[in-house]
């Protein structure tokens, strides 16, 4: 059986700086030309939640399950990876260049908190789905009062 690596950890908040990333979105927006071949992407991602459970779907086609990291805490995910270049025939020249690769990273704030021992990941049909479980807040018990 095959795994997907996964780290749980507080310290994964080291990500660019808000000028970076508004700059380089900016120039991506623009023209694909303005986007390096080599360079940080963002797949998309939805995140849904139901009354046990928080579900991500990554899609990342094209990234081999040997290339992808995940970070788990109670209140956050970190997805990071690469994609590597297809090959490209001899002798030619893009005339569009939309399809990423390099780099990825994603930092997911959750709605609720999670129990990272309960968590399972899969990858099927280039998604990357995680499953976790939320932690229990239901239980009541009653304290005794001391003193008169």
């Amino acid at each position: 059986m095959d795994f997907i690596k996964i780290r749980f950890g507080n310290d994964f908040l080291h990500e660019k700086s808000r000028f970076e990333k508004n700059i380089e979105e900016m120039f991506q927006s623009m023209s694909p030309i303005f986007t390096l071949s080599e360079g940080p992407w963002k797949p998309l991602m939805d995140i849904y939640e139901a009354p046990d459970e928080i579900v991500i779907l990554a899609e990342i086609a094209g990234v081999s399950k040997e290339d992808l990291e995940l970070e788990i805490n109670t209140k956050a995910v970190r997805i990071s990876g690469v994609r590597t270049c297809m090959p490209r025939m001899e002798n030619s020249r893009f005339r569009l260049a939309e399809i990423q690769h390099g780099p990825f990273e994603r930092v997911l704030f959750l709605p609720s908190p999670v129990d990272t021992e309960r968590v399972s990941a899969s990858y099927s049909n280039g998604f990357l789905e995680i499953k976790l479980a939320k932690l229990k807040f239901d239980k009541t018990r009653t304290i005794p009062i001391q003193g008169e």
